[in-house]
């Protein structure tokens, strides 16, 4: 099996949103993906557009993908089975083979009992595509319960993506995680994070590292996983904080924060796709 190295829109996140000057489409995301050597797979992750989008318009983003030589993964929230249908034929229209969720969206937070329900009613269909359905580690859900959702419904197209810096804020421990949700993983979200005092030692927060710097760690996760031989594609994200004042920045002369930020997410990337394939067997 293959184990493909991609980048999420989270790994853009700033570089396409309207707090730069001059924003990057999906697609100058897709194109700037393409340029970097060891990367097959773009996810597109939480992009609201695609909730909406034609099928001309999935039809157009396909085929760009194919030329860029880029699988596609595809990424929302929720577990409504009508939603989870929308992902499925958006999925199935881009090629992909696996939609990331979460548990819950915004305000619809489900119990156990109802989101059993909700995914009994939507996965046949996923199994009938032959695309899986990957709900995410998060702060939101015990990774207990998360576990025991997808061990209950026992399907071969229902699974966890796997992202243990997220759990964190649940006070979960990163390596806690990896060990529950091992034997379930079918995506990994690759990213670190760390504490930092905030100001005045009042408090602390917590943030997006340098990958090999923060409190994730990636060998043991990779041992624990077994990417290559699962076939468990690695996505890479951030969580890399506005580059202020606030955040500590130190810019070069001249630099305004939009720009101080986008040099340093792209900065990261490179940085984390060196650093990830430098774990391949």
């Amino acid at each position: 099996m293959t184990s493909l190295l991609g980048l999420s829109t989270y790994a853009y996140f700033w570089r396409m949103s309207d707090r730069v000057e001059a924003p990057m489409s999906l697609d100058d995301a897709l194109r700037d993906a393409a340029t970097h050597d060891g990367v097959d797979l773009f996810q597109i992750c939480d992009h609201l557009p695609l909730d909406t989008a034609s099928d001309d318009r999935l039809t157009a983003i396909r085929t760009l993908a194919d030329d860029l030589g880029l699988t596609l993964e595809v990424g929302t929230r929720g577990t409504d089975p009508a939603h989870l249908a929308r992902y499925l034929h958006i999925a199935q229209m881009l090629g992909a083979t696996l939609v990331r969720s979460m548990w819950t969206s915004g305000d619809d937070q489900p119990d156990a009992v109802e989101t059993e329900h909700r995914l009994r009613e939507a996965i046949p269909a996923y199994e009938e595509a032959g695309v899986t359905l990957a709900l995410e580690t998060y702060e939101v859900v015990a990774t207990a319960d998360l576990v025991a959702v997808v061990q209950a419904i026992g399907s071969d197209r229902l699974g966890i993506c796997l992202d243990p810096a997220n759990t964190v804020a649940r006070l979960e421990h990163p390596a806690d995680v990896v060990a529950m949700t091992a034997p379930h993983v079918v995506n990994w979200h690759v990213k670190d994070s760390g504490f930092t005092r905030s100001p005045g030692w009042v408090g602390f927060q917590y943030t997006g590292v340098p990958i090999g710097t923060g409190v994730v760690d990636h060998d043991a996760v990779r041992t624990a996983i077994d990417p290559d031989a699962r076939g468990i594609n690695r996505v890479i994200e951030f969580w890399l904080p506005w580059q202020d004042e606030h955040a500590g920045a130190d810019p070069r002369p001249g630099e305004t924060p939009a720009q101080t930020t986008t040099r340093i997410e792209a900065a990261w990337t490179e940085h984390t796709i060196e650093y990830t394939r430098s774990k391949e067997s």
